[in-house]
């Protein structure tokens, strides 16, 4: 099943030069608008185009197949709302969702649409940085037919200049994300595989600023990790301090 699937990256070149033919457009990346990212992944995880956008109810699946319906969201996980509340009730579903832990950032002439600049940047993403996005979801992530697969990618940013700042990179919109390589995947769907996004080295018991000096993101982004990992039991709380509560692993 795809809970029990682990990251296959020969696979993932696979679905990268299928998702390519299959989507390639003339005109330059700045014809394009995030589908060749969706496109792999869907084609990575099921690559039968078969069994791809296939309706289930009054919605559209992304794929479905032995491994029940899979749902993969490059951009704001509220978006699936409507369709987890559907689909739960009548299958397994996976939600994908990328992780850029290595990212390039590249820039676009806005009247070729050519790519002009490519500079790696210096911010490195980590799998709690999915938490933003789990949390628009969060009454849904203890429904016992629901797996979370996070996907840390190496991947290009492309983006368009925009804004009134002289390089008009201030205001900037995002085009399209390329992947360039699959790195590691996560399947969450037990309070033991969450604990995968609790680091060691933490005190015990432990606040949320411990949490977020340990993973090196804000105290509010902490506390929503912290909420989401509470709900699906993977720490408890155990008391109160000044300023917010203790919280304690499983183990």
């Amino acid at each position: 099943m795809a809970q029990n699937r682990a990251a296959d990256p020969l696979a993932f070149e696979q679905a990268m030069a299928l998702a390519r033919r299959r989507t390639g457009q003339p005109g330059g990346i700045g014809t394009l608008r995030e589908r060749t990212l969706h496109a792999v992944l869907k084609y990575y995880f099921e690559p039968d185009s078969e069994n791809h956008e296939i309706r289930v109810g009054g919605y559209v699946a992304d794929i479905v197949g032995a491994d029940g319906i899979i749902e993969i969201q490059t951009r704001g996980l509220n978006l699936l709302r409507p369709k987890l509340a559907a689909f739960l009730e009548c299958a397994r579903v996976t939600v994908v969702y990328p992780v850029a832990a290595v990212k390039w950032l590249c820039w676009i002439d806005p009247d070729t649409g050519a790519a002009v600049s490519r500079r790696k940047s210096p911010r490195r993403g980590i799998p709690q940085d999915a938490f933003a996005e789990l949390y628009k979801i969060r009454p849904f992530l203890k429904h016992p037919n629901l797996t979370v697969c996070l996907v840390l990618l190496a991947l290009e940013e492309y983006r368009r200049p925009g804004g009134n700042s002289r390089d008009k990179r201030r205001g900037s919109v995002r085009q399209e994300r390329l992947p360039v390589a699959l790195l590691d995947q996560l399947m969450l769907d037990t309070p033991d595989s969450y604990a995968q996004l609790i680091p060691h080295r933490l005190p015990a018991p432990f606040t949320s600023a411990d949490y977020a000096a340990a993973v090196s993101r804000s105290r509010p982004y902490a506390s929503q990790a912290l909420q989401i990992l509470t709900d699906v039991g993977a720490v408890r709380r155990v008391g109160r301090q000044a300023g917010g509560y203790l919280y304690q692993t499983r183990a």
